[in-house]
């Protein structure tokens, strides 16, 4: 039976996480016969679901309130139920589903969790964020070896993770990031092309270096770069859609888009994650082989501590000053 322990609750609908969010104590308790207690020591932080969640507009996940919260957590095993096999006491985890992340322990079923190399930062972020830039260039994309990619918030921890699998694959890489700390680091992973958007006219390098060259094209933002991605696709081209971070509060306002990919046989692909489970085990295992080869490395931003340090990650994230993945240490004792 695990001791008293904290997680953070939703309690209110509220314009911001930190306003509606409280961290609470909770009793221990025992695993049923198939659960697994798991200590989480790294939480990785998703800044916008979060704060579209505390404002009751995460249109997919509904907030009965009060609500647990945080989706994605890597940690150690301290107890298995009676009928839980192929995991012990001490083995290194993850889990993705929500409720579990922003937790110091997650009592649930051990079908919910995967087996890491470890319980490191780098683990989690491989086997959450890595296994949907996988997915979002190799499902959703059907990439080729050799194609063209382009990729927006290219220095986030998804951006960063695509620029490097599709060099792996051989492809060019365009790659679009805003601000000169940003354009370095994702330059230094290999991209062709980094377009700064603080200083560069997005739809106008695209227009003049990379006109009906893009393959696929994976877009979190939306906006003016969807726009310039979709202007810009090769005949069969594929831009995957894995989030509209401009748009979520106010749409952009567009002329149809059919005959921008009519004549080039292009399709608009959207990518859910959450959609295609059966995929992540074999996703994962591949990521895990390249991380261990030197071939793939995760990027994570600035260190954040124990549950209160949720807040400020959640809100670093969102100021769009970060690199890398967002990750908070749950169990430092800072």
């Amino acid at each position: 039976m695990s001791g008293p322990y904290r997680a953070i609750r939703l309690e209110r609908i509220a314009n911001t996480f930190r306003a509606g969010a409280e961290i609470v104590t909770l009793p221990g308790t025992a695993p049923g016969p198939d659960d697994i207690v798991v200590r989480n020591h790294w939480a990785g932080v998703n800044g916008i679901f979060d704060t579209q969640f505390a404002q009751g507009k995460a249109g997919y996940m509904s907030a009965n309130l009060p609500s647990f919260t945080g989706v994605e957590a890597a940690g150690i095993v301290e107890a298995v139920g009676e009928n839980v096999t192929g995991l012990a006491p001490g083995d290194a985890v993850a889990s993705m589903r929500f409720k579990s992340g922003y937790r110091e322990i997650n009592i649930a079923p051990a079908s919910q969790f995967a087996r890491l190399p470890d319980a490191s930062r780098d683990s989690l972020a491989l086997a959450s964020t890595g296994v949907a830039a996988l997915l979002a260039l190799e499902h959703a994309g059907q990439l080729k070896d050799g194609e063209t990619v382009a990729v927006s918030a290219a220095a986030g921890g998804l951006g960063h993770l695509i620029v490097q699998l599709a060099r792996l694959r051989g492809c060019k890489v365009v790659a679009v990031c805003g601000g000169a700390d940003k354009a370095r680091f994702v330059a230094s992973l290999g991209a062709d092309r980094v377009i700064d958007y603080r200083c560069e006219d997005v739809a106008g390098v695209l227009a003049a270096e990379w006109p009906d060259a893009i393959d696929v094209a994976v877009d979190t933002v939306g906006g003016g770069i969807f726009d310039a991605f979709a202007a810009n696709l090769a005949p069969h081209g594929r831009l995957v859609v894995s989030g509209a971070a401009q748009d979520m509060d106010s749409p952009t306002l567009a002329p149809r888009i059919g005959l921008a990919i009519y004549y080039k046989a292009a399709r608009i692909q959207a990518f859910q994650n959450g959609l295609v489970q059966h995929l992540w085990p074999g996703a994962r295992a591949r990521l895990f082989a390249l991380h261990a080869a030197g071939a793939l490395h995760v990027r994570c931003d600035a260190e954040f501590y124990r549950l209160e340090g949720v807040y400020d990650a959640i809100e670093h994230l969102l100021s769009g000053r970060s690199i890398g993945k967002v990750v908070v240490d749950l169990a430092s004792r800072r």
